[in-house]
């Protein structure tokens, strides 16, 4: 499973949802900052999870095709749940563009270095107190966004504290 497919499960699973709802709910939690979902590509990923058995139309709720209202079967709660454990537990190396950076040193200039390194902090500032507001504006969260959040906030302060270090030893 993709995954997006598993947001997009999720999601479902939390309550039923049609399309539009899923956009407005992924916009509103900023997921897509951490996984790639297209508002184009969730009716087809709708399609492949309902092709499965995943999730199927709320009958009851019946529509036109965009506002069909989906819920997760009992296979796709199956399924969704051994995905989470698996996405939690997996231990590949997630490949970050600043160690391709750092691995080319030697071809830029100290000057180069240090002032990338500070544009890279500023942004990692802003991206904390984006974090942070997002998180603010949806109080009271269920905890798996609070373990979302606290887990993004955790690497971006970690990665700030590199940041400035690296910034004030400069000639190393």
């Amino acid at each position: 499973m993709t995954p997006a497919e598993l947001t997009i499960l999720g999601l479902i699973a939390e309550q039923p949802r049609h399309g539009y709802d899923l956009e407005q709910v992924i916009e509103h939690r900023g997921i897509r900052r951490w996984t790639e979902i297209g508002f184009s590509s969730i009716y087809y990923v709708l399609t492949k999870l309902e092709g499965r058995g995943l999730i199927e139309p709320d009958v009851a709720r019946a529509g036109t095709k965009s506002r069909r209202v989906f819920h997760a079967t009992s296979v796709g709660r199956h399924a969704a749940e051994e995905g989470a454990v698996k996405f939690i537990a997996d231990q590949r190396t997630v490949a970050h563009p600043v160690l391709v950076g750092l691995a080319n040193l030697p071809l830029i200039s100290e000057e180069d270095y240090v002032d990338a390194l500070r544009r890279r902090l500023k942004w990692i500032e802003t991206r904390i107190s984006a974090v942070i507001a997002a998180e603010r504006s949806q109080s009271p969260l269920a905890r798996p966004a609070r373990e979302v959040f606290s887990y993004s906030l955790s690497l971006l302060e970690a990665e700030r504290l590199w940041l400035a270090t690296r910034v004030q030893v400069s000639n190393e």
